[in-house]
């Protein structure tokens, strides 16, 4: 348990914002961590190797993310002393035991991604017919599009 000003904070409780594992959770659900993680479970990688590998990523948010990551002790950093200098960041332990839950994490996102698509279209449709049609509140504060 951990002693806070507002209160004791229990561990293992990330429905609280003060919670240690709140934080946590935030780090491994971030897009770009669960891609970096998954990108560095093949080994160790250099900068530009990620940069190219993950798509959409800017430079100045994998940096962000490697640096969160190596502060959360999920990645290390090695810079070998040659000319030009060589960086190169690999998973420790704790970030080698996100590996299996980040794949299978993957292999849900292949496996789901058609339902998933066709559940988005679906709801964009009626979203879109929604603003074809005057609205009328089905109760006060709610639109109709909430009272299907």
């Amino acid at each position: 348990m951990v002693t806070h000003q507002a209160g004791p904070v229990l561990h293992g409780s990330p429905y609280r914002a003060d919670c240690p594992t709140r934080r946590i959770m935030d780090r491994v659900g971030d897009r770009w961590t669960v891609l970096v993680v998954v990108a560095l479970s093949d080994g160790s990688a250099r900068f530009s190797e990620l940069n190219r590998r993950i798509e959409g990523i800017s430079k100045k948010m994998l940096t962000q993310t490697l640096r969160g990551l190596e502060r959360d002790g999920l990645v290390h950093r090695t810079v070998h002393s040659e000319v030009p200098v060589r960086v190169e960041y690999t998973l420790t332990e704790a970030g080698d035991s996100l590996r299996e839950p980040l794949h299978a994490l993957q292999r849900w996102s292949i496996a789901h991604g058609d339902v998933v698509s066709a559940a988005q279209e679906a709801y964009d449709r009626i979203e879109r017919d929604q603003q074809h049609r005057p609205h009328t509140r089905s109760s006060p504060g709610s639109p109709a599009r909430w009272a299907r």
